[in-house]
């Protein structure tokens, strides 16, 4: 058997995303105008895994920090990996993606001027996000196939 030698990635961020359903809707933030990194875009919320913290751990303290909410990660969805501009530099990003259901319902959002939604399903092509969030949404619906009842993805309210 032939073994291929992989090289370790040089120069990535590694960054988890939470895809949080909730009675057939998902949830969106729009970051402020004030980040350096994709101003106003509206997204799951996502960001860098901090030096050894497991990605779903990763995936539930963004949630925290950009929605004020608890969750549970239900499954694993997959990784995506995409390559950004920062500081005039190319960087390879790659996240791990979950489905996680809210333990807690009241959003605080960190920045004034950033906004949330819970988006119905049905409306989520035609929501105008961009490639890499969508393809993220559908990644954690493929996920969830075995229960294709997204409503007993919440928690008692």
């Amino acid at each position: 058997m032939r073994t291929i030698r992989v090289e370790p990635v040089k120069d990535h961020n590694r960054l988890a995303a939470a895809v949080v359903l909730h009675r057939d809707t998902v949830l969106l933030v729009r970051r402020s105008e004030r980040e350096l990194f994709l101003p106003r875009v509206w997204g799951v919320p996502c960001g860098k895994v901090e030096q050894g913290e497991r990605p779903e751990h990763g995936a539930l303290r963004e949630l925290r920090e950009e929605a004020g909410l608890a969750g549970e990660v239900l499954a694993a969805a997959g990784e995506r990996s995409f390559t950004s501009q920062w500081n005039g530099r190319t960087v390879h990003n790659i996240q791990s993606n979950f489905l996680v259901r809210p333990l807690t319902f009241d959003i605080v959002l960190p920045a004034s001027d950033q906004a949330y939604e819970w988006l119905p399903l049905r409306a989520l092509e035609s929501r105008g996000l961009d490639a890499h969030n969508l393809g993220t949404i559908r990644q954690a619906l493929r996920a969830a196939q075995p229960s294709s009842d997204l409503s007993d993805l919440s928690a008692s309210t």
